[in-house]
Parts: C-alpha cells; sequence; structure tokens
C-alpha cells in the first residue's frame, strides 16, 4: 500500500469531513464539510491541511494546523506552527501516516519560519497522549482552564 500526503483541497472534502466527524463528533460530517469549505475558500496563508491518501484516492487520515503568533504555552518562540488535530482512520493506524502527515506540516511550519512545533491534548486522552509521544512530542506544561478543562502542552 502506497499513502499519498497531499495538501488538503476541494477534491478531498467528503473524505476529510468524514473523518474529521470521528475525530470530532460533535458536528455531523455535513457541518465539517461546510466549515472545510469556507476554510479553504478563505485560502489563508496562515492555516495548513494535509490528507493521506491510499492508492484508491480515499482519505486514510489527516491533520490540521495554524500559524500561532500569540503565546503558546510551553514554546519560547513565536510564530509556532500548531497541530490543530489529526486523525488516521483504524484500518490504517499504525503505518507510519500520522509521522508523515506530521512532516509536511513540520515542513509547512518550518518555510514560514517557525522553530517550534506545539500541540495539546487533553490530559485524559490517553491515545492521543501516546500518539503525540511516538512522534516525539516533548510535554512541557501542564495547563488547568477554565470550565474544568484539563489539557497537557506538547511541543
Amino acid at each position: 500500500m502506497t499513502i499519498a500526503i497531499e495538501r488538503g483541497g476541494e477534491r478531498h472534502l467528503a473524505g476529510w469531513a468524514s473523518l474529521r466527524a470521528a475525530l470530532w463528533p460533535d458536528q455531523n460530517v455535513e457541518q465539517h464539510r461546510g466549515e472545510l469549505a469556507e476554510m479553504l475558500a478563505a485560502a489563508s496563508d496562515r492555516d495548513f491541511a494535509c490528507v493521506a491518501l491510499t492508492d484508491e484516492g480515499g482519505c486514510a487520515g489527516f491533520a490540521e494546523a495554524a500559524l500561532r503568533t500569540d503565546y503558546v504555552n510551553g514554546c519560547e518562540t513565536s510564530p509556532v506552527v500548531f497541530l490543530e488535530g489529526i486523525f488516521v482512520a483504524p484500518a490504517y493506524r499504525r503505518s507510519g501516516i500520522a509521522r508523515k502527515l506530521c512532516r509536511a506540516i513540520e515542513n509547512w511550519g518550518r518555510s514560514r519560519g517557525c522553530l517550534e512545533f506545539g500541540s495539546d491534548a487533553a490530559i485524559d486522552n490517553a491515545a492521543s497522549l501516546a500518539l503525540h509521544h511516538a512522534l516525539g512530542f516533548l510535554e512541557t506544561e501542564r495547563v488547568v482552564f477554565p470550565e474544568g478543562t484539563r489539557k497537557a502542552r506538547c511541543r
């Protein structure tokens, strides 16, 4: 199986939106598709998304990132490329796809002057924390947010 990493675009909307709905189920596929269409129409150079495509052209995973110039917990420089979300479909996990997606984001951030790559995960999300660790992120801080949301900051 060959996996290609491409910048997310209109032709990926259906598969990308389905994967987003699996990661963030508070919205349905159509809501995610609408949000993605708006994001693509805005064409900001401060946002980046990539998809992992199978030989047949199906979406096996995605990652979304943004340039952040505000303070990012655990980081010392600005701007910081920040991993907003990453998801690989269960059938394709443990095959290096998440690493390839992160490499594409890291390269994009580096091309925009970023020296650090940040992310966060809820402290009780063991799968996300394990993935971050496997991808080489280091826990630098733990932050308690209002409304009881606890997160671990990694970079």
